[in-house]
């Protein structure tokens, strides 16, 4: 058997910084600190031997027969793993305290809470860092009994228990093995920080449940500003925390994914690091949250994008299309050669090298944002340099680029990244007028119309009856289910009606999208991938839009089902139904929110319950 557990098989807790991955085994096999795009010091997940874990659960070697439940207390992101066996029902809860402070924070830490329901249930802790991606030494210094200090470059782990526990050290790691009756509990906490900082005092039970108390007070009271009360509240919310637990509180920012090298096929070369902010979905994030009444979140987002676009200037290439947390423009991408990958996908690559292409789709995305709700644009200085955003693109549309989906097969003229050109022009039209603020209006409106009248004549092809993904290709792509949703088509117009009917034809298998076919549209990248749950949420979305809402509440219902046990998605759904890719994974989760809300306004308006 596979050392490795599938990714669907954990849940994710964090602290608005870092974010830990927690799997049903009870092992800890993913965290970075102290930051998300930090280097990792647990990540079994992408190398068995040499990834480091932390492991707290009931001792197998003792009491073999054990099932598990994993599962979220209600409106909070506490995981409780729950396990039962012949000798009684224990559970682990793991929690991270939200950081609600707007400086970055050297220290984070996870609490694990052992604690036995019934009966008399041994456990064993085994943890094991490896810090900096496994490729650094450390060493092991006892504090006392109860505590140690993992040592590595440049950052400490502190091993800390309660009386219940004695740490022993096992080499440079630690272990315990110990036994608690019903209603005992034992706590261990693993708080990562500068080398040389002080350690924290070594918990105690009050101390325990104060910062458990914390911790589910504060995802009560952020949730109660939804205001989302349609059919599907439970995972909506669900996506909703998880979305909240993406984002790096200090700047506003939104990541793609806690993970980096999940592959996109098992054994395959398509293993991305995700755990950087885009400019595409941190904007169209903003219009995701407004909807479900986060305005500080939305506006959090949006500040950072227009951050980005100061900081870009005319000088250069434009955006980026990603950047790091703090908006440093420097992914270099490189390989971790020590490391197998996730069974067996290599290469392991931290970084990313899409930083570079070009993806001029992100513009559109980018005005996208600031037409969803009012704010900081008008102000002169936010304006200016959106101006000469928009001016740099006049001079810059008509030219291929490597598109949204970051193939490495040479540039094309994306349909897609053509028509989120359009929507720069149109949005920016928009915010001159509403702003009343200086604007070359002439040129912006010539230069939308030529793409409307470009896109009409080089992206729709009559002998499929369809928008197709670059110009030089029959190949549909499912990017382009953001069309009516931009407002270049209604979501009734023939010709779009034709393309979702090509679309269902070609890209729909079961409810499940995909992308576009890779083997008549190479990308550049051997193997091949699942369906794209992103895709699958935006299908469900333009078909309730296009009048289709009983089928499109059908795939929706349907999509729901490959969600995993605690209502986190992936990247892509596999040929076996299995989860792959990055994980979790936010636009996945902004999508599946929009296709629920525009469900939901369409059933409304039909009288459906």
């Amino acid at each position: 058997m596979s050392p490795y557990p599938p990714i669907a098989d954990h849940g994710v807790i964090g602290d608005l910084q870092t974010a830990a991955l927690v799997s049903t085994a009870g092992d800890i096999d993913w965290w970075c600190t102290p930051r998300f795009d930090s280097p990792s010091l647990f990540a079994a997940l992408l190398d068995d031997a040499g990834g480091g874990r932390c492991r707290l659960a009931v001792d197998r070697d003792a009491v073999p027969e054990v099932s598990v439940k994993q599962l979220y207390l209600a409106d909070t992101a506490i995981v409780v793993t729950r396990f039962l066996s012949p000798e009684g029902v224990a559970e682990v809860v793991d929690f991270m305290l939200p950081d609600t402070s707007p400086t970055p924070s050297d220290r984070h830490r996870i609490v694990r809470v052992a604690r036995v329901v019934r009966g008399r249930v041994p456990f064993v802790l085994e943890c094991r860092p490896r810090f900096d991606y496994g490729r650094a030494e450390h060493t092991l210094t006892v504090l006392d009994d109860r505590g140690v200090r993992l040592r590595g470059p440049g950052q400490d782990l502190c091993v800390q228990a309660t009386e219940s526990l004695v740490l022993r050290p096992d080499g440079a790691d630690v272990t315990a093995r110990f036994t608690l009756e019903a209603g005992r509990t034992a706590t261990v906490c693993l708080t990562a920080l500068p080398s040389g900082a002080e350690p924290p005092a070594a918990p105690d039970e009050r101390a325990t449940w104060a910062a458990f108390e914390a911790c589910r007070s504060f995802w009560y009271g952020w949730l109660k500003s939804s205001s989302y009360r349609g059919r599907w509240r439970q995972i909506v919310d669900r996506s909703a925390i998880t979305l909240k637990l993406l984002s790096y509180r200090p700047t506003g920012a939104l990541i793609a994914a806690a993970t980096m090298g999940l592959p996109e096929q098992v054994g395959g070369e398509r293993n991305w690091d995700y755990r950087y902010t885009w400019i595409r979905d941190a904007s169209l994030s903003v219009h995701t949250l407004i909807g479900l009444g986060f305005r500080e979140e939305a506006l959090a987002f949006r500040r950072w994008v227009r951050e980005r676009i100061e900081s870009a200037g005319a000088e250069r290439d434009g955006l980026q299309i990603m950047y790091r947390v703090d908006g440093a423009p420097l992914l270099g991408e490189e390989t971790l050669p020590h490391w197998e990958g996730y069974r067996g996908s290599a290469p392991v690559r931290v970084g990313n090298a899409a930083a570079g292409q070009l993806q001029l789709d992100i513009y559109g995305e980018a005005a996208y944002a600031f037409t969803a709700v009012d704010g900081d644009m008008g102000a002169l200085r936010g304006w200016d340099a959106f101006r000469r955003m928009v001016d740099w693109l006049t001079e810059q549309w008509d030219r291929p680029d490597e598109g949204i989906w970051e193939t490495r097969g040479g540039r094309q003229d994306f349909t897609y990244s053509r028509l989120m050109c359009w929507v720069a022009f149109d949005r920016a039209i928009r915010l001159a007028r509403t702003h009343a603020r200086p604007a070359d209006l002439a040129r912006w409106t010539s230069e939308r119309d030529d793409i409307l009248r470009q896109i009409v004549q080089r992206g729709w092809n009559p002998e499929r009856r369809a928008f197709t993904q670059h110009y030089r290709t029959e190949v549909l792509d499912a990017s382009l289910l953001l069309m009516p949703k931009v407002g270049f088509l209604a979501p009734t117009d023939p010709d779009w009606l034709s393309t979702l009917d090509a679309m269902e034809r070609e890209l729909v298998c079961d409810s499940l999208v995909y992308r576009y076919d890779p083997a008549a549209s190479p990308d550049g990248l051997r193997g091949s991938e699942g369906t794209f749950n992103l895709c699958t949420f935006l299908y469900v979305e333009a078909m309730a839009r296009a009048g289709r809402v009983e089928r499109a509440r059908y795939a929706f219902d349907k999509m729901l089902t490959y969600a995993n046990h605690v209502g986190l998605f992936a990247e892509e759904i596999g040929p076996s139904g299995e989860q792959l890719g990055n994980f979790p994974q936010a636009f996945t989760h902004l999508a599946l929110i929009d296709a629920a809300l525009a469900l939901d306004e369409e059933l409304d308006r039909r009288g459906v319950a």
